[in-house]
């Protein structure tokens, strides 16, 4: 029993010295792109929904190359997909809401 307890605890030592770097490289991007924007955005953010406004209007998204239009719908699933988890961790549920 010792051995396993002896075994188990190294195993989790080297996964903690193999998963450090990792965490490090992942926590630096999270604090760049998880944070809500700062007053100084909203210019920038202003700027970028007219330019989507006119670009539709233009009919400019028909000359997008296969590359920015997947790259494009990726970006809108993910922004779907963040909405979705606010709304599940908001509710408090996962499904429906209560009443």
């Amino acid at each position: 029993m010792a051995s396993l307890a002896n075994k188990g605890s190294t195993l989790v030592s080297t996964l903690m010295t193999q998963a450090r770097p990792k965490f490090n490289v992942f926590m630096k991007y999270a604090k760049v792109e998880l944070t809500p924007p700062s007053p100084g955005d909203i210019p920038a953010i202003r700027d970028g929904i007219a330019r989507l406004i006119s670009g539709a209007r233009t009919g400019a998204w028909k000359n997008l190359t296969v590359r920015e239009a997947w790259l494009n719908t990726l970006i809108t699933m993910e922004v779907c997909f963040w909405f979705y988890a606010g709304e599940c961790i908001g509710k408090r549920h996962l499904v429906g809401y209560k009443v």
